[in-house]
């Protein structure tokens, strides 16, 4: 079967000057008539001016009285001014029209009314004083936006105030978007639970949908399209023969021997860049049909994304005539040492809080396949193609998904997991601190380093002292000397091992791991879970190369339960909470406690102490109950060291 190979792959820069030559952008686009109040985001297609003046008549500015200013000089306190009322000096509120002959306003405050009705003031009003003159704001005929000016819900004030109730407007770019796959299937008539494996709810067209309307485009999203490259052939044709400025394919761009998009496009077009050193978004197709741009945007959710926002976004700026949407940046570090590929540039999603004087990054997973990465991410490190990667602490530049007020109030937590962090997240975005919980997990030990290195505001860890049964302190005292932290209960919880609903295999206990006819998923070096599996096969002395599956890790038991769940294994080791989450069977093999380990320097920090709060309320630890497998009597308890 044939494949497409990745011959001739483009940088970044050369694949956007490719397409940006082949399609300048500017002069593709009609021009359209629409009333100012419903321009916001539209780009003017010629400039705009005043038609009458605003204000269009001197009008008070306070309420008081209007008077000509020659009538009250030489008023003061020794010799106060007496005006009558109706011929010298006349009522005004703010916003009335100014009496004929009258040039200032006195506010009310500083008018006295005596007995026989007349109004004594005790200074002199200066001309044009408390009075919004006639054009003040706006003069008619005046330049209010220049041509390719984009109308922002102020500029809408601006436009009616200056008489413009009609604006004319560049057309926006019609972009179709055709997903591709015989595998996807529609959310409006899959429920979840019929999907079958092998099937996917397709979510790509949605998210490309919203990006083109953020970018100023309109979008035409079409009924999937099954792995069938004559119907695709049709598609695109049809797109690039009508109305469409840009077509979108989704999915069926990249090498595999049912991706079509690459020989559709030869047939009906040309092929101009096929692959692209980015990571995600490699597989990226650009092409021509028709004179108009066709792009085969990869399937995979943040490929697509990436390639989105590097390529299909600036074309539509550009035939908008409308500078590109970029983020805001900001210097961050690493939390630990970075590898990447040299010759391909690397879009990391990081996760960003700051701690102390530095905003540190931590890397999140980078598979181009989960959109969780993305959604997750508060930034992203775009690493060159001639950089091997980025050292850990290495100040660089992160381009900003969310605002730099949201990353100021982050508290990142780095450590082991545990389902009650999620419940402890949106308990702080419920209150009215605005704190946000950032979480990474690596394991207690590497909650632990990361307190070392000052790269967290705190740790969470379930460390077991073999010898003693304590958890957590001989584990801070051995490998945080000299730093001067606070240990707090979050829950208590039940671990032990998440076996499939009925427990076909009978396993009972950490012994069973051992059977060949047990397949078993491990978490990572330096975890609690981990360290309690080891101490226990110790004192079995059972072998751990005798375990199949040993060496396989997962980071979070979520990750763990969805892997038995799968019937990739049988057997995992792990909170109850994760097993009950997914109708697992679960048998127990210990109570462990879950701390916190927060440095003394951040302990009476106003966000910490926010979280303590939380912790400590009757809503989150009534929902942690709920969970099952968790016990709270211990909660928010701070633990002698």
């Amino acid at each position: 079967m044939k494949r497409n190979i990745y011959l001739k792959k483009k940088t970044l820069e050369e694949a956007r000057n490719i397409l940006f030559e082949r399609f300048p952008g500017p002069g593709v686009l009609g021009f359209e008539t629409v009333a100012a109040v419903d321009a916001v985001g539209r780009v003017l297609a010629e400039p705009v001016y005043a038609r009458i003046s605003s204000p269009n008549f001197h009008a008070a500015a306070m309420d008081g009285i209007a008077v000509k200013a020659a009538d009250t000089f030489g008023a003061s306190e020794s010799s106060p001014r007496k005006l009558h009322a109706g011929t010298e000096a006349h009522y005004v509120n703010t916003g009335h029209v100014l009496p004929e002959g009258a040039d200032a306003v006195i506010m009310i405050e500083d008018v006295q009314v005596l007995d026989d009705g007349r109004l004594q003031i005790e200074a002199p009003a200066f001309p044009w004083q408390n009075v919004r003159r006639m054009g003040e704001d706006i003069v008619a005929t005046e330049l209010l936006f220049p041509r390719n000016h984009v109308v922002s819900p102020y500029c809408v004030g601006a436009l009616i105030s200056g008489g413009v109730y009609e604006v004319l407007v560049r057309k926006r770019p019609k972009v179709m978007i055709i997903p591709t796959g015989s595998e996807l299937m529609d959310w409006r008539t899959t429920p979840p639970e019929d999907l079958k494996p092998g099937q996917v709810v397709e979510s790509n067209s949605y998210v490309l949908e919203h990006l083109t309307e953020a970018a100023g485009g309109v979008c035409d999203r079409r009924q999937r399209v099954t792995d069938d490259p004559e119907k695709i052939r049709e598609a695109i044709g049809e797109g690039a023969q009508g109305d469409a400025q840009i077509v979108l394919t989704v999915g069926g761009s990249s090498a595999g021997t049912q991706d079509y998009s690459r020989g559709v496009v030869e047939a009906l077009g040309e092929v101009l860049v096929h692959g692209v050193t980015i990571m995600p978004g490699k597989p990226l197709l650009i092409g021509a049909v028709a004179g108009k741009p066709v792009f085969g945007i990869p399937g995979y959710p943040v490929s697509a994304i990436v390639a989105f926002e590097q390529f299909v976004q600036p074309l539509i700026c550009r035939m908008l005539q409308k500078p590109e949407m970029e983020r805001s940046k900001a210097t961050v570090e690493p939390t630990r040492k970075i590898p990447s590929k040299l010759g391909v540039e690397e879009f990391l999603r990081v996760k960003l809080g700051r701690i102390g004087e530095r905003i540190v990054a931590t890397p999140l997973p980078r598979g181009a396949g989960s959109i969780t990465t993305i959604t997750e991410a508060d930034g992203i490190i775009r690493i060159p193609t001639h950089i091997e990667g980025v050292a850990q602490g290495e100040p660089v530049e992160a381009e900003l998904i969310r605002p730099l007020s949201s990353i100021e109030n982050t508290l990142v937590v780095v450590g082991s997991h545990d389902n009650t962090l999620d419940l402890l997240t949106d308990e702080l975005r419920a209150g009215k601190g605005g704190v946000v919980l950032s979480s990474s997990h690596v394991g207690s030990m590497g909650g632990l380093m990361a307190i070392k290195r000052g790269a967290c505001h705190l740790a969470g860890a379930h460390l077991l002292d073999t010898e003693d049964g304590t958890y957590n302190v001989s584990y801070i005292r051995r490998y945080l000397p000299g730093i001067g932290v606070r240990l707090v209960n979050l829950v208590l919880r039940d671990q032990g091992l998440i076996v499939a609903a009925g427990n076909p295999k009978r396993i009972g206990g950490i012994e069973d791991l051992a059977r060949p006819d047990v397949s078993f998923i491990n978490r990572q070096g330096g975890s609690g879970t981990r360290i309690l599996l080891d101490y226990r096969l110790n004192q079995l002395g059972i072998d751990a190369a005798a375990i199949r599956g040993y060496q396989t890790e997962e980071y979070t038991h979520m990750a763990v339960a969805v892997a038995v769940l799968s019937g990739a294994v049988d057997a995992g080791l792990g909170i109850y909470a994760a097993a009950r989450a997914l109708n697992l069977d679960f048998v127990p093999v210990v109570t462990e406690e879950y701390d916190l380990v927060i440095p003394e320097v951040y302990f009476n920090t106003a966000k910490i102490q926010i979280l303590l709060e939380t912790i400590n309320s009757k809503p989150f630890q009534d929902r942690v109950e709920a969970l099952g497998g968790y016990s709270t009597e211990k909660t928010g308890t701070v633990v002698e060291l």
